[in-house]
């Protein structure tokens, strides 16, 4: 029930200083632009009010990139999409700045404002902002969560698989290498916990592997003490979870105390932010887990850069969660194909409900389907596995490879 995958949503959405990163391909060019684009096709009358609650920037981290990237993304469904049943998407923000307080209000201006549904973004806070929309039967879609209630809502929709990112992947990398013990290094906020605590322990026994858990503040710039626990501890593997920022203290602390087993981590943990901090021998040969498959040149790639040169501004292109956040828009519009009639919270629930298997947009070929049986006591769940990567000694992605995306029954 942990979402797993998610605390990589949940607390890791902080990005690079760098706006248009390194990391991505060019995707420059009037003509090939337009063609992965799509053609046009206006949305017109009325418009569907959809919310989006996000992080913003708050001390931990800067979650600014998801407004930005959401508001292009709107723009594009708009002119490209026909918007939601024909009809324009007209977004609705609100910040929690990773705070519960603020988070819950949130959920409840979102009711007040009388949205249709709602996108929640990468937080920490997700589950208070979650609740109010929850009790009002508004849907939400969102990439992940630890919350068992979230994960059993049937009006809620996650496009993350709860345990490939922070549980499945790590096993398999201590699998592959041979490796007896692994220390998951977490940011200790509510939506990382879960998991980690509740989740991982008999997965990581099952499987044969140690498990220590190594629960870190967010925002501790040295990680030197703890680090030399793992040291200590006889780890032959780490897990990182957090943000980049979390995440290049845990790595400077590792070099720092000459730890030498395998290093892991969930995909927020690498941005340029990172490239520019971690020594290239750090980052060589690190298997990350993937919310989205930045980087190297691919379909998925071409129209996130397209979409976000046409119409956004000032959006760090090389940032995971600038990408999930179109993956989360593009993937409400792509589940209600086909809704007809009076568009409200009910008959976006029973169309994304009633959807067949189709491929997630921007998500590196990952299919979803959200009806209910993707795992079966956890019905808010629309995906199977998910995507990994290797990285090279200038800690970039060679590519993604799709791993357990099993198809989704009737």
């Amino acid at each position: 029930m942990m979402a797993a995958a998610l605390c990589v949503v949940a607390a890791c959405g902080g990005g690079s200083d760098d706006k248009g990163g390194s990391a991505a391909p060019s995707a420059s060019g009037s003509a090939s632009q337009a063609d992965v684009l799509g053609p046009i096709s206006k949305a017109t009358g009325a418009p569907v009010k959809i919310g989006l609650i996000s992080e913003g920037a708050n001390p931990v981290a800067d979650a600014s990139d998801e407004a930005r990237i959401a508001q292009a993304t709107v723009k594009w469904l708009n002119e490209h999409r026909a918007g939601i049943g024909g009809r324009p998407v007209e977004l609705t923000v609100c910040e929690t700045l990773g705070d519960l307080s603020k988070a819950s209000d949130c959920g409840n201006q979102m009711i007040d404002d009388g949205v249709a549904a709602v996108i929640i973004g990468t937080s920490g806070v997700v589950e208070s902002a979650w609740k109010p929309l929850n009790d009002a039967k508004v849907p939400v879609m969102v990439y992940g969560s630890s919350d068992p209630g979230l994960l059993s809502s049937p009006t809620t929709f996650s496009l993350g698989d709860p345990t490939f990112s922070v549980i499945d992947l790590p096993i398999q990398v201590a699998k592959d290498k041979g490796n007896k013990k692994v220390s998951a290094i977490v940011i200790d906020v509510p939506a990382a916990l879960h998991s980690a605590q509740e989740v991982a322990p008999p997965l990581f026994e099952k499987a044969g592997i140690g498990y220590v858990l190594v629960r870190v503040a967010p925002g501790t710039a040295d990680m030197t003490p703890q680090m030399q626990q793992i040291a200590d501890n006889g780890s032959d593997e780490v897990f990182i979870i957090g943000n980049d920022a979390f995440c290049i203290s845990a790595m400077n602390g590792l070099k720092a105390v000459g730890f030498t087993g395998t290093i892991s981590a969930i995909s927020q943990c690498i941005t340029d932010a990172t490239r520019k901090a971690v020594p290239g021998g750090t980052l060589k040969g690190m298997v990350v887990s993937a919310t989205a498959p930045i980087g190297p040149d691919s379909p998925s790639m071409r129209l996130f850069l397209a979409v976000a040169n046409t119409y956004g501004k000032d959006i760090d292109t090389s940032n995971q969660g600038s990408l999930t956040m179109f993956t989360l828009l593009a993937g409400l519009q792509t589940a209600t194909q086909g809704i007809t009639g009076d568009i409200t919270s009910a008959t976006i629930t029973s169309t994304i409900k009633a959807m067949k298997e189709t491929e997630l947009p921007g998500a590196g070929g990952l299919k979803f389907r959200c009806n209910g049986k993707a795992i079966p006591d956890q019905q808010a769940v629309c995906v199977r596995g998910g995507l990994a990567s290797t990285l090279d000694d200038k800690g970039q992605p060679a590519d993604y490879k799709v791993l357990g995306n099993t198809p989704i029954p009737d």
